[in-house]
């Protein structure tokens, strides 16, 4: 009798973790590809501009990719035109694309992102003023430190890695070889510049392998035991 239970309590633990293997892989699997993958990490420091063709406000004329003036058109001055990402800066986050070229000479002083002027007002709850094409509200703010994320490298020319200056030539040259993806560490800190991933979570067949293996321990277990000494156990 006291066999019998051990047996059928055994089966039940064994099949409790066997609901849990497939819960936990069913999640592991939904949550894929939830998220966009980063292909490059970082820092700079971001001003911010509105090139309209109007002439005002020291306008250079319309972005080099042809494409208008809008929200979410950023200027680099060595990632390839149209590459897409977004920048995180205090905690809100917002999407650009590489539309133009961009800044020259603060590049030099480490200024590596030209936001447009809509999405800066967004980050630093200022207001943009469609009159002077500046933000106002910010108490004449025009940089600010942002992290970036690159999601996707546009085709044409320009450097695929972390940005340069624009002095440099970098963005009239095809570069082949696009950064290596920020590599997985338990160390959340930067390292060389380029921000490192937390652990990804453990993946369905990482998940299964060890409930699996669990779930044989403790029916392995029950067969090494058998007899007498399952019979002691049961009796505790």
């Amino acid at each position: 009798m006291f066999a019998r239970f051990g047996l059928r309590s055994l089966a039940a633990l064994t099949a409790s973790a066997v609901s849990a293997l497939t819960i936990a892989g069913t999640a592991a699997h939904a949550d894929t590809g939830t998220e966009e993958k980063a292909l490059l990490k970082g820092s700079t420091t971001a001003s911010y501009f509105w090139d309209d063709a109007s002439g005002r406000a020291g306008d250079t004329g319309l972005p080099a990719s042809g494409k208008p003036m809008q929200k979410g058109l950023a200027a680099s001055p060595s990632w390839p035109l149209l590459t897409e990402g977004y920048v995180v800066y205090k905690g809100k986050k917002m999407p650009f694309f590489v539309g133009d070229r961009g800044p020259g000479e603060p590049s030099n002083r480490g200024i590596m992102l030209d936001l447009d002027a809509k999405t800066f007002a967004a980050l630093t709850g200022g207001r943009f003023n469609s009159a002077t094409l500046g933000v106002d509200g910010v108490g004449g703010q025009g940089h600010i430190d942002v992290d970036y994320v690159i999601t996707k490298w546009g085709d044409g020319v320009g450097k695929k890695n972390h940005p340069v200056p624009f002095s440099t030539g970098a963005w009239a040259k095809r570069d082949k070889n696009p950064a290596t993806p920020p590599q997985t560490d338990a160390d959340t800190s930067s390292a060389g510049g380029q921000l490192v991933d937390a652990p990804e979570t453990a993946g369905p067949g990482v998940v299964g392998t060890s409930l699996m293996a669990g779930v044989l321990v403790i029916a392995g277990g029950g067969v090494v035991l058998g007899g007498d000494r399952l019979r002691a156990l049961i009796k505790r």
